[in-house]
């Protein structure tokens, strides 16, 4: 797990070309991997929507690491979105340091439950196995999503 000094996760703008590089390298990988009407993935002008808070970890120098966004679904529900870690910084902590810090957001922020969408492709065990180390679990589809084979949907209470 990287160290606070070493790590600054802090609000960014998903508008930084840095940023929108990893957007798009992560856009692009969800529609390599599922269907186009299974894609749920946001793209950088709609993570500066109303509602969304969009954070970057960064190393001491300025390394972007990763990213992640909490959204506002309802009142009292959050939901997690655009979870990414950079190539050459997974098998770090990065993706465990984020999620922790936007969960901490999201229970500031008033949320009793914190919901997500990721896929059902082997592609996305990886991300299955981290949230489920992170206290979440299986629930209905939730917000305008719907059922749907290609996603799985995991939520837990703050």
């Amino acid at each position: 797990m990287p160290t606070s000094a070493a790590l600054l996760i802090a609000a960014d703008s998903p508008l930084r070309e840095d940023v929108t590089a990893l957007l798009d390298e992560h856009l692009r990988d969800m529609y390599a991997t599922s269907p186009p009407e299974s894609v749920h993935a946001l793209d950088a002008g709609a993570l500066t929507g109303d509602g969304i808070v969009f954070v970057t970890a960064r190393a001491a120098d300025g390394t972007l690491l990763g990213c992640g966004a909490l959204k506002d679904v309802a009142p009292g529900h959050g939901e997690l979105k655009s979870m990414r870690t950079s190539a050459a910084a997974r098998g770090r902590g990065i993706a465990s340091a984020v999620l922790e810090h936007l969960t901490g957001l999201a229970a500031e922020r008033g949320h009793r439950r914190l919901s997500l969408e990721t896929g059902a492709e082997d592609y996305f065990a990886a991300a299955r196995r981290l949230y489920a180390r992170h206290g979440f679990t299986a629930c209905p589809p939730f917000g305008d999503y719907r059922d749907d084979p290609n996603s799985v949907f995991l939520t837990r209470a703050l």
